[in-house]
């Protein structure tokens, strides 16, 4: 979809399928999409709609009843889509592409201390001796906010709060320095104030090291200070994607209204928080039309018949939707999308977790 030309990993029609029992899902339901070097990129969307499949597939991480059964992935002049062997993505895995796991004590080996964690990756990657490894593991801890790294190195993971060890995990993933880094809902476990410490540490660190940011997360306000592009995920589909301001400000998809609407963060005391209605259909069956279709106000007969394609709004805005077609009826989006700019601009005065852009 992006017409930008310095393209880091490239993704063409990609389905990914898993068996079960004696039934086959489709997750991912052919989607292309192109990553530009440096960018910080979020994927949204609700549980279950495909964000973290999608990125496994990049790292060779699918379950094993998953298979990518249709599509490329290029990253590097080779097709990731066709590595079988865990000794071809050993080469890829962490140390070109790495990944920020939700919760930072499934990452850390609990009887290992963290410093050793971090000088062992740098060892088998970059070829260090334990002294050195030892040097830059410091290096890195202090990198990422940790006091006094040179104390805490030969501390255990439950000597930490978890916000320090998802600092450790993100150090742990950047001491090879990767081209890629992929956040999985890094901040779902910690409260709201580690939560935007996380989320800052994040892009100062991508803006550092200019590796490119690929951001999981069902909370579109989470990624409002983060991202530079979004994109909104809908039953293994991209259904729209744009620069964040876009799809904020100017979105066009009626899934992509329903979260702006239900943004928890913008609730008024005293009046109810809007709710999609209804759930996301089952992909054990093949999907007729707009997969959104059944949960929208705005669905049209078409919807229910024929995918809509994706229509351009911008040279860097796309929306998977009947509406934009010429021939459909004109209609205005929900009034808490149309009122969200001056919303958040009132959130930000008062100290929210968006800030400034």
């Amino acid at each position: 979809m992006s017409e930008n030309k310095n393209i880091i990993l490239s993704v063409k029609d990609l389905e990914v399928k898993f068996k079960v029992r004696d039934r086959v899902l489709t997750a991912i339901r052919h989607i292309s999409m192109d990553f530009e070097e440096g960018k910080v990129v979020a994927i949204v969307g609700e549980s279950g709609s495909g964000k973290s499949v999608f990125t496994k597939t990049f790292t060779g991480m699918l379950e094993v009843n998953g298979e990518v059964s249709n599509g490329e992935i290029w990253f590097e002049g080779q097709d990731l889509a066709k590595i079988k062997k865990d000794s071809e993505w050993e080469k890829i895995r962490g140390k070109k592409i790495a990944t920020v796991f939700q919760d930072p004590m499934t990452s850390l080996n609990p009887v290992k201390t963290i410093g050793d964690q971090i000088s062992e990756v740098i060892i088998k990657h970059q070829g260090k001796s334990k002294s050195e490894a030892k040097k830059l593991a410091i290096e890195m801890m202090d990198k990422v906010g940790i006091k006094e790294p040179d104390k805490r190195y030969d501390e255990y993971p439950f000597m930490y709060s978890g916000g320090m060890r998802q600092r450790i995990v993100i150090a742990i993933a950047l001491a090879c320095h990767p081209r890629i880094l992929i956040c999985d809902e890094p901040t779902t476990a910690l409260d709201v104030t580690i939560q935007a410490q996380i989320i800052r540490l994040i892009k100062d660190l991508s803006e550092e090291y200019g590796f490119t940011t690929i951001y999981i997360t069902h909370d579109l306000g989470v990624v409002a200070n983060v991202a530079d592009i979004v994109a909104v995920m809908y039953a293994g589909q991209i259904i729209e994607y744009g620069l964040v301001n876009e799809i904020f400000y100017d979105s066009k998809h009626p899934y992509t209204w329903g979260l702006l609407s239900s943004l928890p963060q913008l609730g008024e005391k005293g009046e109810e928080l809007f709710a999609i209605r209804g759930t996301p259909p089952s992909l054990f069956e093949a999907v007729k039309g707009d997969a959104f279709a059944p949960r929208s106000n705005y669905a049209m007969k078409i919807d229910y018949v024929q995918e809509p394609p994706f229509f351009k709004v911008t040279d860097t805005h796309y929306a998977k939707t009947w509406l934009l077609d010429p021939r459909a009826p004109k209609v205005e989006p929900p009034a808490a999308v149309k009122n969200l700019h001056k919303r958040m601009l009132a959130l930000t005065a008062k100290g929210g977790i968006y800030g400034e852009r």
